[in-house]
């Protein structure tokens, strides 16, 4: 928003900038069946030395899910409006799921995740350019005057928020394990704006799990959106994300995942990758259909699951099956060697990003370790989601 100088040399928001933000917030579609897993996370990293995040949204978000008093308890608080976060009352379109019947897990929708992680962003650089001139300005500045309770005023930083720049490869081929322990990068990364799809700023490092290179940064709803979604440690069902990862921002995900510069010369993506492609697209006319209102719908659930890895491709053996068929509980569709399945995503590669595959090949090993990194498949993939 534009900011303007009132009275006594404070910046406040026009009201009809106000109401204009309000609108476009309005504006914004929800699609409460395109959700983003908020929580709750193992692992999650500390902050480092000196930063801090003013919002909060996910550590409020589970703070109050934890604890059985809290949302009464942020009722009293507030006055009525226990569970709104930057004009979003994520109650309202809050997901719970139960897995295995014990742990819970929350999912918003992706909308309302990229609009936070925006808000939160941008109130994070507001304070911290506001902290020099705060300091400066202290000792000059007499005691201020209480307000009146119906002055209120929404004030900001002399210095406006600048936007999240483009991400220009500055980090290819660096290891994301050297680079993950260097002071700052949580802080540098923060100023890029996602690779992939270069709306939202960046919020975490995303990195090849096979091979240990840094792709880009992404934002939240991005580096959820790629994720697999592991039953097992070599089983993932294929959700209805991979449609866009596959088909409709085909170029953008593939341009990402080849910036691992092992991806790349092997003409390949990694394990996890390549099996979904290989149920969602290669093996998509065996998905068998049942009739439904106004067509045909592919029935049950898409799931894929391997033997053996990619560091032994000759005992590697993809099944894809559906589950939950009228047919038949769990029925195979196919068994694709890992060999075969390869190939089949180098000609399509071909057909689909002409430009992407003319940058991959065997001639870009570079830089490329002698030995891979052996894969450590997390089970349930909450350790994937946080920088």
């Amino acid at each position: 928003m534009a900011t303007v100088r009132g009275s006594g040399g404070r910046w406040s928001v026009p009201e009809a900038e106000v109401r204009r933000a309000a609108a476009e917030l309005n504006a914004v579609r929800v699609d409460r069946r395109d959700l983003v897993r908020i929580g709750p996370f193992r692992g999650a990293p500390g902050r480092e030395g000196g930063e801090e995040t003013p919002l909060r949204w996910r550590r409020r978000i589970a703070e109050e899910l934890r604890d059985p008093g809290g949302p009464e308890r942020t009722a009293r608080d507030d006055v009525g409006r226990p569970h709104h976060l930057a004009g979003v009352d994520w109650r309202r379109m809050l997901v719970e799921q139960t897995r295995d019947g014990t742990r819970r897990t929350w999912w918003l929708p992706r909308a309302v995740v990229m609009l936070l992680d925006a808000a939160e962003h941008t109130e994070t650089r507001w304070v911290r350019a506001a902290r020099p001139r705060r300091a400066s300005a202290a000792p000059a500045e007499p005691p201020s005057r209480p307000r009146d309770a119906g002055s209120r005023r929404t004030t900001s930083p002399e210095i406006p928020t600048a936007p999240p720049r483009p991400y220009g490869r500055e980090l290819e081929g660096q290891l994301y394990s050297v680079l993950s322990r260097k002071p700052g990068t949580s802080r540098r990364v923060a100023g890029w704006a996602c690779a992939v799809c270069r709306a939202a700023p960046a919020a975490v490092l995303d990195h090849c799990h096979e091979h240990g290179y840094v792709r880009a940064p992404v934002c939240q709803s991005c580096n959820t959106q790629e994720r697999p979604d592991h039953l097992y440690g070599n089983d993932i069902r294929v959700a209805n994300r991979y449609t866009r990862l596959f088909d409709t921002d085909t170029d953008d995900w593939l341009r990402h995942w080849h910036r691992c510069p092992g991806c790349r010369a092997r003409t390949t993506l990694p394990l996890p990758h390549l099996a979904a492609w290989t149920a969602h697209t290669a093996c998509r006319s065996l998905r068998p259909t049942h009739r439904a209102p106004g067509g045909r719908k592919p029935c049950g659930v898409l799931r894929v699951s391997w033997t053996g890895s990619q560091n032994a491709p000759r005992s590697c053996l993809l099944t894809v099956a559906v589950d939950f068929c009228p047919s038949g509980e769990h029925r195979v569709l196919a068994q694709v060697p890992y060999r075969e399945a390869v190939e089949r995503f180098r000609v399509w590669l071909t057909e689909t990003a002409p430009a992407v595959a003319a940058a991959a090949g065997p001639d870009r090993l570079d830089g490329l370790p002698d030995r891979p990194r052996p894969v450590i498949a997390d089970s349930d993939g909450e350790g994937l989601a946080l920088f």
